[in-house]
């Protein structure tokens, strides 16, 4: 019985400990996405994201990787106006 408690015990914290992990991996995921496609764009992520903030852009890494992927077009506009704010 002593195992059986165990086992549930050291789950319970394995699966806390992995819901956190899972969280990191799709946020390292979105970056490399976010950054592959502003390369394309002629900038860096780092210059991308302090434009977005600089023009008061509020999207998330997940909708910016999102949108990189299945509508390039928005993207393409997001990265226009980061780049004319960058230039003011």
């Amino acid at each position: 019985m002593r195992t059986v408690k165990e086992t549930l015990i050291r789950a319970e914290a394995y699966a806390y400990r992995d819901r956190r992990v899972r969280r990191r991996e799709f946020r390292k995921l979105w970056i490399i996405r976010i950054n592959a496609a502003v390369r394309e764009r002629g900038l860096r992520y780092s210059q991308f994201i302090n434009g977005l903030n600089k023009a008061g852009i509020e999207l998330d890494r997940k909708s910016l990787s999102e949108m990189a992927i299945r509508d390039p077009p928005a993207f393409d506009q997001v990265v226009e106006e980061v780049k004319q704010t960058l230039a003011a």
